[in-house]
């Protein structure tokens, strides 16, 4: 078997503008409803439009398109619009978008890092073709965390002097694609002086994984994403697993995704946690957790 997992995930294609289409995973959609009335939040971000009721459930509606720096809806657009549903980040949100259109399967293989050109600031995470069209691959990430920024509880764990000297001695590497993810981990080890390192994609994770194996200092932690362009937090964990020169390290999945469906295959590709981000503390006691095993394995 040379893969455990199906790189094929669905993506939805919607427009932001009458020329430019963006994609984002569907395992992040719950659904899609036509616009509907809604009501005002009193000192939201003016991105946000208001709050739908929807099923039971209230939700902010984000201007999608505004809060990526493309002309905002207009009034008059607002009855020919989609709201997108997302489970992400432990909450859902609804993004308002100009069209809806298609569902298209695609390999995480053929996407690609998005071009250096564009900047870090950029809201998008990969780019590929679909019917010989550029599509873009939204950074919903860091869109949420401009809107609805992280408190400082949930960035910066706690830990006694004791486990953080349990920690410090290990050999950490943090893998993820999205810039505002790597600044969330980088922060909360930051804080709690836990040295580290970081690579932007599961290849060269990969690489530095069986680089450091071969050197006689292999990882003791690997702490990845789950959905990213090319080699995925999935296949990573797989290959990690698969290697008896590099199944030392302890191996932490974790995703945006509020699914029970991306823990279950976590676990069934050899990862010994997945965790949903992100939370400071749940990841340092994850840490903590590995830190004991690498130390009964030693």
């Amino acid at each position: 078997m040379k893969t455990a997992t199906n790189q094929s995930q669905g993506m939805l294609l919607f427009q932001l503008t009458s020329l430019q289409s963006f994609a984002i995973g569907t395992l992040k959609v719950k659904e899609i409803v036509p616009y509907t009335p809604l009501t005002a939040i009193p000192h939201s971000h003016p991105t946000v439009l208001g709050a739908a009721n929807l099923r039971g459930d209230t939700l902010p509606v984000i201007d999608m398109a505004k809060a990526v720096g493309y002309p905002p809806l207009s009034k008059e657009e607002l009855k020919d619009c989609y709201i997108i549903i997302t489970d992400c980040r432990r909450m859902l949100v609804g993004f308002l978008v100009r069209g809806i259109n298609k569902i298209t399967e695609c390999n995480w293989h053929n996407i690609d890092a998005p071009p250096s050109a564009l900047g870090s600031n950029v809201f998008v995470t990969g780019v590929m073709k679909v019917d010989n069209k550029l599509i873009q691959l939204l950074d919903v990430e860091l869109l949420l965390s401009k809107v609805f920024p992280d408190t400082p509880d949930s960035l910066h764990p706690v830990l006694t002097d004791v486990q953080r000297e349990i920690l410090r001695p290990l050999k950490i590497l943090l893998v993820d694609d999205s810039a505002v993810a790597r600044r969330q981990l980088s922060q909360a080890l930051d804080s709690i002086s836990i040295p580290y390192f970081i690579a932007t994609n599961g290849s060269d994770a990969l690489s530095m994984l069986e680089h450091a194996a071969d050197v006689g200092s292999p990882f003791d932690i690997l702490v990845s994403d789950i959905e990213m362009p090319g080699l995925d937090g999935y296949e990573l964990a797989f290959e990690v697993q698969n290697s008896s020169k590099l199944n030392h390290a302890y191996i932490i999945l974790h995703t945006s995704l509020s699914s029970e469906i991306s823990v279950s295959q976590a676990h069934q590709v050899g990862a010994h946690e997945a965790l949903t981000k992100f939370e400071a503390n749940e990841l340092i006691h994850a840490m903590l957790r590995g830190a004991e095993k690498v130390s009964a394995t030693a």
